[in-house]
């Protein structure tokens, strides 16, 4: 064992971004707030002693925790987000649109107006950013002063433990509310030239008009509709429609092949330097611009920075596509913002590159005849797809609980028209469409369709998609460490990464089988309720804008299809009595007078819980009064979705 530790000297960089990663995960997933004052002070301590002691492995491993957490602490406090402390209704707001994004059915508008407007705990100074829908025939532009009357929604908790928390994304995304505008009317039209990323962005969708061009080139992460979309996902490649290392490699590509050209054919610079420099040079200029241009999202950051790594080995005859390079790129984002590490898009993208990294990695020069070359290319086109999916399964399962059973067969027939033809033509006619000509994008479009016909084949195969159980957080961190075994262990004799990371990954597994899933679901104000029959999940109401992510969370949690029609459980007189074999539930639903109910079911010696949409104060109640985001398991525990952290309200 001793000899298998001291082997792992020259992998210890690997582990340092994963170590970061961890702590700041511990932060964002605890179900408290702590004093930031005492902790930074004791993280302070205990990272100076373990910097002292950096030789130890363990204590240098203790250090980089405490410092992921305390960064993440710290950097929490400083984005300080204005909040809403309940939802708003018919509220009027005047403000300056600062960003538009577009989706099929709706424009969404990004007003940047004062805090106080929607909560006059804030000072006046202070600059908030609502998020409003409205029509996609108004005409606001970019710059405009808006006067609306709009119904804002405070970003919900999550709506069961260890799933997305909605007020926590909108937190780190400056996003203060969401809603939709009933009224309107532009109060200042923006009449001088604007300036800036947005400006242009907004001004090639106007341009372009093609979803194609929104969805492969500025970025908006609506602009292919929900149908399509999970026709892409079941097919196993919706993840072109992210921008990330697929677009960025091949834009990359282009525009290096472009300038090297050009500089092959400047004598008096080729005669000096190799024409590669140069134009290298000029195409991470052009990937800048695209990584602006696309909306700077966490997977697009990623793919930028390792291809500024790669291009600065090749400059300096460097090794360009190296585990460490992909550990640096992984550091540098977690400190431009540690909250990455909790959103799907990071963990499946470097998990991604990770595998494709550790598999290639090792790859020698080979003289090959024609054929083999071939071959080559034929196993390294498969063998990418089916590393992408093994790394990246575990995360797809996590966050969409569920796996696309033919991706491989989508990557190989459907990735490759996306290679050499969509996204060819959609950049030439993005270019083409400034000046007026949109034939490249009509012949992309008929690529598009010829493609959404292959992929809407494949998801109508049989099992196309296998639903998913609820992955908690310890089976997750399980399998990443598992994987990570595999990586970065340096194996002595009897390949001991393979075996450590089998069993990570099997404990993982065997956590996530015998996790229980709950029986009854209660949203935080207690106005949408589920009961699980008959393995079935049955709602109180079919509908509630309040809480839009509360369906699709709890039947993904209940492992069912989130598409599948919904069952209403109707409750006679208002109320519903749920019994399992070791407790009983009463729920009173919304407008239903508790007076002459929380009387008798409190005297009720059969009734183990209550939960009821108004706020009830009965000491001497028999049940138990559950208030909050609840979920009950098979055995009778209760547990609660803490929303006391500081992205929930900071001002209470």
């Amino acid at each position: 064992m001793r000899e298998l530790l001291d082997n792992q000297f020259q992998n210890l960089f690997l582990w340092v971004p994963f170590v970061m990663a961890m702590g700041g995960a511990m932060y964002f997933t605890m179900p408290m707030e702590l004093p930031m004052i005492p902790v930074l002070c004791i993280g302070t301590i205990i990272c100076m002693v373990c910097g002292l002691f950096r030789r130890r492995i363990f204590l240098a491993g203790l250090g980089l925790f405490v410092f992921g957490f305390c960064y993440a602490m710290v950097f929490t406090y400083l984005t300080a987000t204005p909040l809403i402390t309940h939802n708003l209704r018919n509220i009027d707001i005047s403000g300056q649109i600062s960003k538009i994004d577009y989706t099929p059915d709706k424009t969404r508008l990004y007003i940047t107006l004062n805090a106080n407007q929607i909560n006059n705990t804030y000072d006046e100074s202070i600059p908030a950013i609502v998020r409003v829908n409205i029509d996609n025939d108004a005409n606001v532009a970019i710059g405009d002063t808006i006067q609306a009357t709009a119904t804002l929604f405070r970003p919900s908790v999550a709506y069961a433990p260890e799933t997305f928390d909605y007020a926590r994304w909108a937190y780190f995304n400056h996003l203060s509310a969401t809603g939709y505008i009933n009224d309107y009317q532009i109060t200042h039209w923006a009449n001088a030239p604007q300036t800036g990323i947005d400006v242009l962005r907004d001004g090639v969708h106007h341009r372009a008009q093609s979803f194609l061009v929104d969805a492969l080139v500025l970025g908006y992460k609506s602009a292919v509709d929900n149908d399509a979309r999970d026709i892409w996902t079941a097919a196993g490649i919706g993840h072109v429609w992210s921008i990330s290392g697929f677009h960025m490699t091949l834009v990359g590509g282009w525009l290096f092949t472009f300038f090297y050209l050009i500089c092959r054919a400047i004598g008096p610079l080729t005669r000096r330097i190799p024409a590669r420099i140069p134009a290298m040079i000029l195409a991470w200029f052009g990937l800048a611009f695209y990584l602006f241009l696309s909306g700077t999202d966490v997977a697009t950051i990623r793919a930028f920075l390792m291809t500024t790594l790669a291009f600065a080995a090749f400059i300096l005859g460097r090794d360009a596509i190296t585990m460490r390079n992909v550990c640096l790129a992984f550091c540098l984002i977690f400190l431009i913002n540690p909250h990455y590490v909790m959103q799907a898009g990071f963990q499946l993208s470097f998990a991604a590159i990770f595998g494709l990294v550790w598999y290639f990695g090792d790859t020698r020069y080979k003289h090959r005849t024609f054929w083999g070359r071939v071959w080559r290319v034929i196993h390294a086109a498969i063998m990418t797809s089916v590393v992408a999916t093994i790394f990246t399964t575990p995360f797809v399962a996590a966050h969409f609980y569920a796996i696309p059973t033919y991706s491989l067969v989508g990557n190989l027939i459907l990735l490759p028209v996306f290679s050499l033809a969509i996204m060819p033509m959609v950049m030439v006619g993005t270019l083409t469409a400034l000046v007026g000509w949109t034939g490249p994008l009509m012949a992309a479009q008929w690529f598009y369709d010829w493609t959404y016909r292959g992929a809407q084949w494949i998801a109508s195969l049989p099992h196309a998609t296998i639903i998913m159980p609820h992955i908690p957080n310890m089976a997750l961190c399980m399998m990443i460490l598992g994987l990570c075994c595999v990586m970065f262990i340096r194996p002595m004799r009897r390949r001991e990464n393979y075996i450590i990371g089998a069993v990570m990954i099997i404990m993982g597994i065997t956590i996530t089988a015998l996790y229980p899933r709950p029986m009854f679901y209660a949203s935080w104000d207690g106005e949408l309720v589920a009961f699980l029959y008959n393995n079935q999940l049955e709602f109180n109401k079919s509908r509630a804008s309040n809480h839009f992510f509360a369906f699709d969370t709890w039947r993904q949690v209940a492992g069912e299809e989130p598409s599948a029609p919904r069952t209403r459980r109707k409750c006679p007189g208002g109320v519903c009595i749920y019994e399992t074999p070791k407790w009983t539930l009463a729920y009173v639903q919304k407008y239903v007078p508790l007076a002459k109910n929380i009387t008798t079911l409190c005297r009720d010696n059969n009734i183990d819980y209550i939960v009821s949409y108004f706020q009830i104060d009965a000491p001497r109640c028999h049940a138990k009064i559950l208030r909050g985001t609840t979920v009950i398991y098979p055995s009778g525990h209760v547990e609660h979705v803490r929303a006391n952290r500081r992205w929930h309200n900071q001002r209470t």
